[in-house]
């Protein structure tokens, strides 16, 4: 991992850690997690968000009054608004796609959840999802929460992390591998 991810990741989970516990201590953890599903989108969705939170041109008190206004728009958690309020008093925003992401797979830990990472060459149905995440859920042991992205240079098959752990039965790695075989035979 180079650096400054590494640096970003340990503000991002000093944070994280805080609102968690803060969260569930005053049992609003679904409140949460709902909270942060719609800040990803924003980030997602929004160029402006984006650069309100990495530009080192906007001043600490302007990060403030927007992450704040945003805060009261989108009614999140006091808990997530004090946080998101003192990242920007500190110059630390730009951690917020990572905190997102931590504060998700504390959330997931504490339910007994794991998450899997699932590349398919197109879109799946939803009796194929749910299929994958009860397969995964008698391989892993836990309730299994599925990202599926689409990869159409896959051609077919599945690409599948849960962890660690990979599982690539894509049709265009079973090319590769064939390739490579044939290239050690002549």
């Amino acid at each position: 991992m180079s650096e400054p991810a590494s640096i970003s990741s340990g503000i991002a989970a000093r944070y994280a850690t805080a609102i968690f516990e803060l969260s569930k201590e005053s049992k609003s953890l679904p409140k949460l997690e709902a909270n942060l599903t719609d800040l990803a989108t924003a980030l997602t969705d929004s160029a402006d968000m984006n650069e309100l939170i990495s530009s080192p041109v906007v001043s600490r008190s302007e990060q403030g009054a927007a992450i704040a206004a945003i805060g009261k728009k989108m009614k999140l958690e006091a808990v997530l608004q004090n946080g998101l309020a003192l990242m920007a008093e500190k110059r630390r925003l730009f951690v917020l796609p990572q905190l997102i992401t931590q504060l998700r797979g504390m959330i997931a830990e504490d339910k007994g959840e794991v998450t899997a990472d699932v590349t398919s060459a197109q879109k799946l149905t939803k009796a194929q999802s749910d299929k994958l995440a009860k397969t995964l859920k008698a391989s892993v042991g836990k309730d299994v929460n599925i990202n599926v992205t689409v990869d159409e240079s896959l051609i077919g098959g599945l690409i599948v992390k849960v962890g660690s752990k990979m599982i690539d039965t894509s049709i265009r790695s079973k090319l590769a591998s064939l390739q490579n075989a044939m290239k050690e035979v002549g």
